[in-house]
Order: C-alpha cells, then sequence, then structure tokens
C-alpha cells in the first residue's frame, strides 16, 4: 500500500510540475512584455505607411495558440502593426518575398527573407527597418517564434 501511496504521490508532483513549467512558458512572456504604441503613434504610422496589410486568425499554420489578427503598416523607415498577437517567447518579425500560410512555407523561404527584428509587445508594435532593406523587394510580412520554429501568422501587404 504504501508504495503504491509514493507512486501516485510521485506521478502527481511530476504533473503538476509538468504543468507550472507550461504556464511558466505561456505566462513569462506576458509579464516582460513591453508596451504596446499609443494610439496617436500607430495613427501616424498608418497615414506615413505605403503598403498596408492584414493578420488573420485563420491561416492554415496558425492554431489556438499561434495566432496574430490586425493591420499592419509598412513604409521604408518602419514596420508597425495594429493588432494582437497570441502571447510567447522569442517572436521575430520577418518580411518574405511570397505569402506564406504554415511553417513549411515560411522555413522554405526564409533564406530570402529579412529579419526585421523582435516583437516584445503582444497588442501592437513598431519596428525601424533596419538600413538597406527595400520593403517594396517584398510582399508578405510574417510573424514567427525562433525558440520553437513556430509559424504565428502571416499577412500580405502588396
Amino acid at each position: 500500500m504504501r508504495l503504491i501511496r509514493r507512486i501516485f504521490l510521485l506521478g502527481t508532483h511530476a504533473a503538476m510540475l509538468a504543468v507550472g513549467f507550461m504556464l511558466g512558458i505561456y505566462l513569462l512572456p506576458i509579464m516582460v512584455a513591453e508596451a504596446p504604441p499609443a494610439a496617436p503613434q500607430l495613427e501616424a504610422a498608418r497615414e506615413s505607411a505605403q503598403f498596408q496589410g492584414g493578420f488573420v486568425r485563420d491561416l492554415p499554420g496558425s492554431d489556438l495558440l499561434h495566432w496574430a489578427e490586425g493591420t499592419i503598416f509598412v513604409s521604408p523607415e518602419q514596420v508597425s502593426f495594429a493588432g494582437t498577437t497570441s502571447p510567447g517567447p522569442d517572436y521575430k518579425l520577418y518580411l518574405a518575398p511570397r505569402f506564406v500560410s504554415t511553417g513549411e512555407e515560411f522555413l522554405a523561404v526564409k533564406a530570402q527573407s529579412v529579419r526585421i527584428g523582435s516583437v516584445k509587445s503582444f497588442a501592437g508594435f513598431m519596428l525601424p527597418v533596419p538600413d538597406g532593406v527595400d520593403v517594396a523587394a517584398y510582399n508578405s510580412a510574417v510573424i514567427w517564434c525562433e525558440r520553437f520554429a513556430q509559424f504565428i501568422s502571416a499577412a500580405r501587404y502588396q
């Protein structure tokens, strides 16, 4: 009887440790997220945008835990996003040469894509375009989780 009780306690403790670890992975990015840009900043970005597109939740590569929804504004100087993304670690924004809707499709064009920067807010962001990047040479924006090689979402902007 004692052996069964010890095995039961070990199993329940291991299960709770696993649940705590998973909650930590999910909640830590939320706790350390940067403040989103203010509405006037996003409005100015919208007005100065050369291109505009939309992220949608229901792409084939997105799922319940990995999605983005909102509008992206692309200018030669910055890429801005008014919307929300699912929380997660190590999100990066890429400009891709063609629209992709799954992780496999993005991996096929990742070498031809350019990384714009890290997404550190889940309620909108503004990222400067690196020097030498011609945003008109690409047609889509992709949010990608580097740490887990997970597709989040994509938006065609031209």
